[in-house]
């Protein structure tokens, strides 16, 4: 991949569905039409992350459409929901195969070839905290879970089901929610369980080209510990499960990418374990909620912790951008961690407009294409996969002020790559902002802004003074000068 690659996710189920809706006919991995694969290089996507390819928990079915919660999150926005509209989750894994619906191995290695061909890379889950309630290992090998025995535990209760044994085993929990009851918590402290995880994303490797590894600090040794000492005691392992993890897959693919969804402050500490990117929900969250000031704080942060930080607007598990954000300061957003350093994460259905986020576990998941967005995004991506955005020099630029303090809102930054450069410029606030764009250390007779095509004319007088711009709100303007 290049660096600061842009990734493509897309949920799998819900994306075939929608294809069926279109052409009237059942769609495998097998039969993806040329046209989506063509918008993807034209779009200039580095890598596919399929989510949600793997075999269905017969159980894991059953418990989401009996779910009154997932059910009222879907009548909210489609009242007319079936049973059949609802699948397993897709982080409640049964087994690490491609699930028959989707074509099985062969449809999913036919896919793969066919983005190779592209120079695309696909990238898939792996799911290391827990598996599905009913996986064979539940009731063949028990001790790889977390559990108490065929004794009922004497505290938290309703952390817990019985095996198809009498054996008490917890459910997959993150401490902050109640525990996701499609699922079975793995024990880390035990080398079999590691051996047995290990094994399972020796399988996945096979068939991909990376993984992203889901709530990957829940299996850190002292995050473990802490959710689970009273199950499983606070002797801590010597050694991390993803320190062994990355060097034993690294020996046999030393080009496989591990993409890690972490929080809690953790993002350095699992870089450090070798981990090529991973989240970076705090700038989601300061994109979301906060002043372009609490932005540009988060972005002062040491270069290489910011090159190894997946950005997103959008992906499975937060509501969509044009609902969170609302339609202008999403597009904005989306602008800013398109053209920042680290990998750049986009959701098919984000481009394509969705309005409202909908349960992973519905997959009848149609809505009408919104063009204009499509277009943006389109744009967008086109720019950003200039090569000076993932071979340059990032760094963040200064605006000076144009009559009034409103440049305080405007975001800037740079890149420069040879003779060409890249300068961004954006007002992240909900009114019109002015800033004087300093001209000096451009070479040739004009500056170009992408989106509009305009050019900004470059004289001896406006290299001493500068270019006075007015941004509308949330506008996006991105120059390309000679340097």
């Amino acid at each position: 991949m290049r660096t600061n690659p842009h990734i493509l996710e897309i949920d799998t189920r819900a994306w075939l569905k929608r294809l069926e809706a279109k052409h009237g006919r059942a769609f495998t991995l097998r039969d993806i039409p040329e046209q989506f694969l063509d918008t993807i290089v034209s779009m200039g996507f580095d890598a596919v992350w399929l989510m949600g390819v793997w075999q269905q928990s017969p159980l894991g079915v059953s418990i989401a459409q009996n779910s009154a919660e997932i059910q009222n999150q879907v009548r909210a926005i489609k009242p007319d929901v079936k049973p059949e509209d609802i699948s397993a989750s897709p982080y409640a894994v049964y087994d690490y195969t491609v699930d028959s619906s989707l074509g099985g191995t062969d449809a999913l290695q036919a896919f793969r070839q066919r983005l190779q061909d592209r120079g695309i890379l696909l990238l898939l889950d792996f799911v290391g905290n827990h598996m599905a309630i009913d996986c064979p290992a539940v009731s063949s090998d028990p001790d790889l879970f977390v559990n108490t025995g065929t004794a009922e535990p004497a505290h938290h209760k309703d952390w817990f089901f019985k095996n198809p044994n009498g054996v008490y085993i917890a459910h997959g929990r993150d401490p902050y929610f109640a525990p996701w009851t499609d699922t079975a918590q793995l024990n880390y402290f035990n080398p079999k369980t590691r051996e047995y995880m290990l094994n399972n994303l020796r399988r996945v490797a096979q068939l991909c080209d990376g993984v992203r590894c889901d709530l990957a600090m829940l299996t850190l040794n002292k995050v473990h510990r802490d959710i689970w000492w009273e199950f499983i005691g606070g002797t801590l392992p010597k050694e991390e499960f993803w320190h062994q993890a990355l060097s034993c897959i690294r020996e046999e693919y030393p080009e496989f990418t591990f993409i890690a969804e972490v929080y809690w402050g953790l993002e350095w500490e699992v870089q450090e374990m070798g981990f090529d990117y991973t989240y970076d929900k705090i700038l989601y969250d300061r994109l979301r909620f906060s002043s372009s000031q609490d932005i540009k704080g988060h972005l002062g942060a040491e270069h290489l912790y910011q090159m190894r930080s997946m950005r997103f607007t959008s992906n499975h598990d937060e509501e969509e951008p044009l609902k969170a954000f609302g339609r202008e300061k999403s597009l904005a957003a989306s602008t800013i961690i398109a053209t920042l350093p680290g990998a750049r994460l986009f959701q098919f259905f984000q481009l394509l407009g969705r309005p409202a986020r909908m349960p992973i576990q519905y997959v009848q998941d149609w809505f009408e294409k919104d063009e204009g967005v499509f277009a943006y995004y389109q744009k967008l991506l086109n720019i950003a996969s200039s090569p000076a955005f993932h071979g340059g020099q990032w760094s963040l630029f200064n605006v000076g002020n144009a009559g009034d303090d409103t440049a305080r809102n405007i975001l800037s930054w740079q890149w420069k790559q040879m003779n060409t450069g890249k300068l961004i410029v954006i007002n992240y606030s909900d009114a019109p902002a002015k800033c004087r764009l300093p001209l000096k250390n451009v070479r040739g007779s004009s500056v170009k802004e992408e989106f509009s095509g305009n050019e900004i004319p470059v004289t001896d007088e406006t290299k001493v003074q500068g270019v006075e711009l007015t941004l509308k709100p949330y506008e996006s303007k991105i120059f390309t000068f000679n340097v």
